[in-house]
């Protein structure tokens, strides 16, 4: 009989009660903020506990039980009113820029067509390959070029924000840059198990592909990681959701990112590089590379070679095309495919070629042996690598510049 019971039927409590009364926030709030909002509820819980949700959200903060005493409508009102990304003004310039990475046009731009489809891509190349003297951990090479794709992904759209948010908060994860709009991250470590890259435990939890929702996984060092973590991401990648069975029933998450993958050409890491040599066996190459094969690998869109930039680049100190120069062409991009698109109904690629591309890709799809889901995948490069120059029809230059992106998987 402590607490009035006016106004409770019209309110969802959520919190974990300590010892003393406190009231603590618990994983998921932003779930319970949006079952809250499609209730009609007032959302009561730990002061400063879970997301913003599309509208407006009635909340109120609480720090102990014994607030309760003077009835709800005593509580601080968290009324949260969101602003769409954008609104503020203009975008915050990221920390991180493609303008660090020395002499490495060319997988910059392989970055800019990935990144406009929503491609994923392999890159393969010696240890330190896109290093500058200034910027980057000694090492940094690949995973330079791969942690800065989402500086060049456009901010996230307002479902796709509230979706990863709602992953995040399940997973009692932090999520400030998602609630800025930006596309999430995700680089597990190589020894990750199944069950923390697809999701599980008790209570089941999403797990990195799902995290990554609408961004970015990263996999460094690809043939290090155990085979059957690597194949399990095949359902995933293609369905675009996990789904866990378990005695109590079925749990379903979202995971629709973009996967990016590195891998040095050897364990030694020098196979190939004219500045060291490779001191590995060739048993233990064919082994290492054996493990960069496979049903996944032949699913990622683009393979591309990084090599070591040139020494007198580096001294230079000079810088090729920025973040915000290739934004500006994978948003092009984008847009052109969406006016092609637009009240057109869905054709053949073959259709959407010219003649002598066609011709050509016969020509380098026979001669590749190219299976029948490579070339989709090729098909889908090109028409990629094409808007994003503004071709209503595939040039034979587009074609031969997606086939260009599978040197290591023609299968």
């Amino acid at each position: 009989g402590q607490i009035p019971t006016a106004g409770l039927d019209g309110c969802l409590f959520v919190g974990e009660l300590g010892l003393e009364g406190q009231v603590c926030p618990v994983r998921g709030d932003m779930a319970y903020a949006i079952l809250a909002k499609e209730q009609g509820l007032t959302l009561v819980s730990a002061r400063g506990a879970g997301g913003t949700i599309r509208g407006t959200c009635d909340r109120r903060a609480i720090d102990s039980l014994g607030r309760m005493r003077l009835g709800v409508e005593s509580l601080d009102n968290e009324h949260v009113t969101r602003k769409p990304p954008g609104d503020s003004g203009q975008r915050v310039p990221p920390a991180l820029d493609y303008r660090d990475v020395c002499d490495q046009e060319i997988a910059k731009r392989a970055m800019v067509i990935a990144a406009t489809g929503r491609h994923g891509i392999m890159m393969v190349g010696p240890p330190g390959a896109g290093k500058t003297m200034m910027v980057g951990p000694p090492g940094a090479g690949k995973t330079m070029l791969a942690r800065r794709l989402p500086t060049i992904l456009p901010p996230l759209d307002e479902r796709s924000r509230e979706e990863a948010l709602l992953i995040h908060s399940v997973a009692g994860q932090q999520s400030s840059g998602v609630e800025r709009g930006e596309p999430p991250f995700r680089a597990p470590h190589h020894s990750i198990s199944m069950a923390g890259l697809l999701g599980g435990g008790r209570p089941v939890t999403p797990g990195e592909v799902s995290l990554a929702h609408r961004g970015v996984l990263f996999l460094d060092e690809l043939p290090e990681f155990a085979n059957n973590v690597l194949q399990s991401l095949r359902q995933p990648m293609e369905d675009g959701c996990v789904r866990l069975s378990r005695a109590e029933g079925t749990y379903v998450f979202p995971c629709d990112f973009m996967l990016v993958t590195a891998a040095n050409p050897c364990p030694c890491g020098h196979l190939g590089d004219p500045g060291h040599p490779c001191t590995c066996a060739p048993a233990r190459v064919e082994s290492y590379q054996a493990r960069m094969g496979g049903p996944l690998v032949n699913r990622i869109d683009m393979h591309i070679d990084v090599a070591r930039p040139a020494s007198s680049k580096v001294i230079e100190g000079g810088s090729g095309m920025s973040s915000q120069e290739m934004a500006d062409l994978v948003l092009s991009g984008r847009e052109f495919a969406a006016h092609r698109r637009k009240g057109r109904k869905k054709s053949s690629m073959a259709m959407s070629m010219e003649p002598a591309a066609r011709v050509a890709f016969e020509t380098i799809a026979s001669r590749l042996s190219m299976g029948g889901r490579t070339i989709a995948r090729v098909s889908r490069v090109a028409r990629t690598i094409a808007d994003i120059e503004h071709h209503e029809l595939v040039t034979r230059d587009d074609i031969v510049e997606a086939c260009s992106y599978r040197g290591r998987a023609h299968g």
